[in-house]
């Protein structure tokens, strides 16, 4: 597994280590009207996976509304989903309130699916049950093409590789 800290303290990870160039897990979550979303519901779309702790922490708020500035330059093949254990009613709150619209928010509270595939859960600790901080990005073929867990839960991703890896695979 990838190793992590929050603050400077290693977090453990629960579930498998995605990389890429294989086959990206799907996974059920669900959207700010409570209805179950599949990854497989996407195939044919790129699909940019963003995890976060909660949408009202500092530094998940930033990158969420950075990946929604950024969503309306990647074209209509692109999608961007955040996905963290926040629940439904909260995500609509936040979007709102953010003025996100190019983001579907996602909500892993239920059965914490994402976090198991994509071995984003945390195990333990002050932020256990909550989702660590990556980016993955699936292409069109359902292949990751992009994986990143933050190293320091605290700070942002490298959005430009992130970026980099969707417009290449949305070609």
């Amino acid at each position: 597994m990838p190793q992590v800290t929050f603050k400077g303290t290693p977090v453990a990870l629960a579930g498998a280590e995605i990389r890429p160039n294989q086959p990206a897990p799907d996974f059920t979550a669900l959207d700010t009207s409570l209805q179950p979303v599949r990854l497989s519901g996407a195939r044919g779309k790129v699909v940019i996976l963003s995890a976060v702790p909660s949408l009202d922490t500092p530094v998940c708020d930033t990158e969420t509304r950075r990946f929604n500035q950024e969503a309306t330059g990647l074209g209509d093949s692109v999608e961007v989903w955040t996905v963290s254990m926040d629940l439904p009613f909260a995500q609509k709150r936040w979007c709102g309130a953010a003025g996100v619209t190019r983001v579907k928010t996602l909500s892993d509270f239920r059965d914490r699916s994402f976090g198991q595939a994509y071995g984003t859960l945390v195990a333990e600790g002050p932020l256990a049950g909550l989702e660590a901080r990556a980016v993955f990005v699936v292409g069109k073929d359902g292949q990751v093409k992009h994986a990143e867990y933050v190293k320091e839960v605290t700070t942002e991703p490298n959005y430009e590789s992130a970026l980099a890896a969707a417009r290449a695979a949305a070609k």
